[in-house]
């Protein structure tokens, strides 16, 4: 074991004997004794199997009865919380030495590190400036899946992520280092006396509330300080150069606006969000306001200020009135602030409040430029600004909200409008050339479609109100508040021609007379299955062609967003091919929009768990084609990795720090144009096409092909169960159906993981990359080259070998005693063993390790350092699901039983769907 993992197994032993002083309160010693023989017991099994432990095993947890086996389940759910928080403070730790050690050099992942390395290989200011301006990352909070843990157990876990980072400090005292520890059993007693589990479904405002709780603790903060580090870097690289580091890097939310099969997401409460959106960051702006009144105590007795400055002093005072106005004239910049503070507290209730954010910047700006005349140093203005950074980037909306609909719900209320007008009688029964020829027309027609005082179908009414929400939202918070429509579910271009038709109806867009037209909104597809990601690039070409269309993108500054779903291209044909989709959907709309000098954002809807396209913000970056790096980039920060990412400060800098490093070298090096930037050759790409055509053949051959395929799912896992987890607003379904296409990707995956199988993030790989090994040696040598050479190809299979070793055949076989047919439960699981071992196998001769994870140690060792402790979930779980499904009568105390389960097994491998 590596020296620099003792602190954190101190760490891990330190909150397990606290836990262990619990359970003996709790439960005594027997409790404590119980807990201590299934750990001994599947910590055995793992390293040596053998049937009679295995029977031991069984028998220990067949023998737990309520009360005492709700305590063992929520004694290894509670470890894994505390296990995590270890590890989270242990990142910290290491980032902190690695910033203190002089012998070493940057970061990997690091500005510090970005800036260094473009440095060293020549870049000149021009070029990285050039690359900055384009530079633009945007990640986008969403609610599902949601977060499992329970918001009051995440403060409980910052409290005891605080309190280690606190006895870290090398110059504590015995009775502070004591008094800590005491404050650290406490947390961990609260952490054990609080239920974990949701009394009832979150609605979508708590969701808003808890999104919103991520941007107070740590995104108010830490955005700004990533740009303000960059800007600090380059000026230390390059001292002799004037920088400008525009706001690249910002966050969105789905949040209140996602209407995708969710009937909770209402106009009213997207309204509602907007509402809470613009509270929150009034409240910190005050904040910082106040604290930078109590900072400008200069006196005009002491200081010359600008005249700019003290006549919009005597503006203002006029303005807010003499009651309003500071006691004391000679300090003229809390005079400034005062009337600041006023205008601020006013906003959206009355004319004296500011009516756009530009206003506040302009009063900031003009302390800066006065403070600036008599400052010795510009250093001393750090927190003004940072305060104008956060202004620019949060505005008074925080955060951009995107809307999301299905493509089904626009065709049908534009049938409905189309028909009562006479225009068309049966839109819906139209081919494609026929829609696409009647939209045009309309949208060329500047008079609306809609009838002011028409009887609509509720539907097609809450259609017509979701637009013109978006339209007062622009008019009460500002444009950026909602800048951007999402269609679900996107096939074919007449799917955006809707949106754009409804959006003329609302004033959104409009022509006028003269044939010129307005764009407040801009219309992205969203690609999801495979069938839509080649389709792709066709239908984008049919769109950019259009005349109507182009102007459109015209009045958006020639850009479209085009998001790319993972989850349900992989639910439909396997992980491989449907991440293989993705990249060459990308290639070939990215050379596709140069030809029509459109400039392009992906929007990558990635998932937390690897079965949706999951991992790291960096490696996530990495695994796209190069040439697109240059593009905007968009992705979905998902519920479950909120906490994990942005509940701590040094974790949320952290990993917001490799992102923008990674964008900014990528893009950087795709700058200079060259084949050897992009990092592949074409016959890579047709490898990946021949190992992509033979998984997809297996994926669907057991998917769509096994006629049993589906009973097994739903059988030996608790996808049953998982319903009753109030962790989401949303719906487990798109309808009302057991069908497999209406099983939304979240639980699909979320299932799986739970059972261990992890089916979702692997099966099918290991038989198209095998299928291509075997042709030779060559074959496999290839394979190799393109792992060691080739990013996407590197994190293809990395993210492989992570969902192998966190998938667990042993425990997994368990779940098959779940399958009523035992014939059913026995052919499946084989089919998915025998792919698990090829899987592994021909990963393994890629990268030529001897196990899985070889390149990554330290996870590879937490999840063996898990694994003992998830294991008794696992088995409990299936003796309580099997007990659930056989009793008769609802039974509230074992579905609570099974709902500590999942969650446990949820904290242990750190992932839900």
């Amino acid at each position: 074991m590596n020296d620099h993992t003792t602190p954190l197994r101190q760490d891990i032993r330190v909150l397990g004997e606290m836990l262990g002083n619990i359970l003996v309160h709790h439960g005594g010693e027997e409790l404590l004794n119980k807990v201590e023989s299934i750990r001994k017991l599947t910590k055995d099994l793992r390293s040596q199997p053998d049937a009679s432990t295995y029977e031991k095993l069984k028998e220990e947890i067949n023998n737990l009865k309520p009360p005492m086996r709700s305590q063992v389940i929520r004694a290894f759910s509670i470890y894994f919380h505390l296990v995590n928080i270890a590890e989270q403070n242990h990142r910290i730790r290491r980032r902190r030495e690695y910033q203190l050690r002089e012998d070493h050099g940057a970061q990997p992942f690091s500005l510090e590190s970005a800036v260094k390395n473009l440095k060293a290989n020549d870049f000149s200011k021009d070029v990285i400036q050039d690359v900055l301006n384009k530079l633009s990352l945007e990640l986008i909070i969403t609610a599902h899946p949601t977060e499992a843990t329970k918001r009051t157990v995440l403060e409980i876990q910052k409290r005891i992520a605080k309190i280690l980072k606190q006895l870290d400090h090398p110059q504590l005292t015995k009775s502070e280092r004591e008094e800590l520890k005491d404050s650290l059993q406490n947390e961990v007693t609260v952490l054990w006396q609080t239920d974990e589990l949701r009394e009832r479904k979150p609605t979508v405002m708590d969701e808003v509330r808890n999104g919103l709780y991520y941007f107070d603790q740590t995104l108010f903060d830490v955005l700004p300080d990533v740009h303000q580090e960059l800007e600090a870097r380059l000026n230390e690289s390059y001292p002799d150069e004037d920088w400008f580091v525009p706001n690249f890097l910002r966050f969105g939310s789905w949040i209140g606006g996602d209407r995708d099969g969710n009937p909770n997401v209402t106009p009213e409460i997207t309204w509602q969000t907007l509402q809470k959106q613009r509270g929150l960051i009034l409240e910190k702006y005050e904040e910082v306001l106040i604290e930078l009144m109590k900072r400008f105590s200069h006196s005009t007795a002491q200081v010359t200020v600008t005249d700019e400055l003290a006549q919009s002093v005597q503006e203002g005072e006029t303005l807010i009135g003499a009651d309003k106005k500071w006691r004391v004239e000679k300090e003229i910049y809390r005079r400034k602030f005062a009337i600041i503070l006023e205008r601020l507290r006013k906003v959206g209730e009355s004319e004296v409040g500011y009516e756009h954010s530009e206003e506040l910047l302009e009063d900031l700006k003009q302390i800066q430029s006065s403070a600036a005349t008599h400052q010795p140093s510009h250093k001393e203005l750090k927190k003004l600004r940072k305060l104008i950074r956060q202004v620019e980037l949060f505005g008074f909306h925080l955060a951009t909200l995107d809307i999301r609909n299905h493509s089904g719900e626009h065709e049908s209320a534009v049938a409905e409008l189309l028909k009562k007008v006479g225009i068309e009688s049966d839109y819906s029964e139209r081919s494609e050339r026929e829609k696409l020829h009647i939209l045009q027309q309309v949208l060329k027609d500047p008079r609306p479609i809609s009838l002011l005082n028409e009887d609509y179908s509720e539907a097609t009414q809450e259609m017509l109100n979701v637009f013109q929400m978006i339209r007062n939202a622009h008019k009460e918070f500002g444009e950026r508040s909602i800048e951007v429509y999402l269609i679900s579910m996107t096939e074919s271009a007449s799917d955006l021609l809707e949106v754009l038709v409804l959006a003329k109806e609302a004033g959104i867009y409009r022509l006028h007379a003269d044939g010129t037209v307005e764009s407040n909104i801009n219309i992205a597809p969203l690609l999801e299955t495979v069938d839509d990601l080649v389709a792709g690039p066709e239908i984008l070409k049919t769109l950019f062609e259009m005349d109507v269309y182009s102007k459109h993108l015209g009045k958006r500054g020639n850009h479209q967003e085009i998001m790319l779903g993972y989850s349900d291209g992989s639910k439909d044909g396997g992980t491989l091919t449907a991440n293989w989709r993705l990249y060459k959907a990308q290639q070939e709309i990215h050379e596709m929009a140069r030809e029509y000098s459109v400039g392009l954002k992906f929007f990558h809807g990635r998932g937390g768990s690897l079965g949706r396209g999951g991992g790291t913000l960096n490696r996530s970056l990495l695994s796209q084609p190069a040439e697109t790096l240059g593009d905007g980039v968009k992705i979905t920060e998902q519920g479950e990795v909120l906490s994990s990412r942005y509940l701590l400060r040094d974790i949320a800098y952290r990993s917001l720090e490799q992102g923008a490093s990674t964008l900014l070298e990528g893009a950087a090096n795709v700058s200079q144009e060259s084949e050897q930037a992009y990092n592949r050759e074409q016959a890579w790409e047709k490898t990946m096409e021949e190992i992509s055509d033979v998984a997809l053949e297996k994926y669907q051959s057991l998917v769509f092909g096994d006629q049993d395929f589906l009973t097994y799912f739903n059988e030996a896992t608790p996808l049953q169960e998982l319903s009753e987890l109030n962790i989401g607003s949303r719906p487990m379904k798109r309808k009302d159906s057991s069908k497999f296409e209406n099983l939304r990707a979240i639980p699909w995956v979320f299932a799986w993981t739970q059972s261990r199988q992890l089916l979702p993030a692997w099966f099918a790989s290991g038989s198209g990359l095998a299928s291509y090994a075997d042709k030779g040696s060559e074959q496999l040598e290839q394979l190799q080259h393109m792992y060691n050479n080739w990013p996407f190809f590197r994190s293809t299979i990395n993210n492989l070998q992570m969902a192998l070793t966190k998938a667990d055949i042993q425990t997994a076989k368990e779940y098959t005693a779940l399958v009523n047919d035992e014939a059913i439960g026995k052919r499946i699981f084989q089919t998915i063993v025998e792919e698990y071992n090829r899987t592994k196998d021909i990963l393994l001769k890629i990268t030529g390790d001897e196990e899985l994870l070889d390149h990554q140690p330290t996870i590879k060792e937490s999840v063996r350092l898990r694994n003992p402790y998830v294991d008794p979930m696992n088995f409990l779980q299936v003796e309580l699901i099997k007990e659930l499904r056989q009793s008769e009568d609802k039974n509230d105390e074992l579905l609570t039983e099974v709902l500590l389960t999942i969650s446990g097994i949820a904290a242990g491998l750190r992932n839900t769907g």
